[in-house]
């Protein structure tokens, strides 16, 4: 189950609002929504989570670049909303290399056949390679990490809401109910109960 909520600042304190992600498809799109919601360009803080598996937060401070961080990068990989937020340059990655691959995939057949080669053939030596790798597992299979991977645990900016009294150290040791602690550090759990 998820759960978004859009937090703005004002000159009075912070605006709370349940967020619909229907028509959210890209970082860009839930920037949009961010930057729509804020009053005079102050801050806007998206807070996305999958109960008891990911929380990710996207701050938005006027026209600046959005800054995110997610608790669980490998859980979000899975959720298309933590997709959103799981961007090329956040995973450290060169923007459209998933794309490319994915094209290259499509043009290239990686069954281990050549065209016109039987697959029976293919198959006898990747069993041979198969039980050479079973039998003495120091063996070197040539394959590195994978590169397109997405790392377990935080990722992204632990430093988001340290001016709003959420240290780094805090923000790591957040799990479940993360949007209460950080609506309380905030002083916005007021105005958050009224839309959960």
């Amino acid at each position: 189950m998820y759960f978004a909520a859009l937090l703005a600042r004002t000159e009075d304190g912070w605006e709370a609002s349940d967020t619909e992600l229907d028509d959210v498809e890209t970082l860009s799109d839930l920037t949009d929504l961010a930057q729509e919601a804020s009053v005079d360009e102050d801050t806007v803080l998206v807070y996305i989570e999958q109960e008891d598996a990911w929380f990710g937060i996207l701050r938005v401070d006027g026209e600046e670049d959005p800054r995110i961080y997610v608790s669980d990068a490998s859980a979000a990989a899975r959720s298309s909303y933590g997709e959103i937020l799981l961007t090329d340059e956040l995973l450290g990655r060169e923007p459209g290399a998933e794309d490319e691959i994915a094209a290259l995939e499509e043009l290239v057949d990686l069954d281990g056949t050549e065209d016109g080669e039987p697959d029976g053939s293919a198959a006898s030596s990747a069993t041979t390679t198969d039980r050479t790798t079973a039998s003495d597992p120091d063996a070197d299979t040539g394959s590195d990490p994978d590169p397109d991977s997405v790392p377990a645990g935080p990722i992204g900016e632990l430093g988001i809401l340290a001016d709003f009294g959420v240290s780094e150290k805090d923000l790591l040791t957040l799990r479940t109910d993360a949007l209460t602690e950080i609506a309380d550090a905030l002083g916005a759990s007021e105005v958050l109960e009224a839309v959960r």
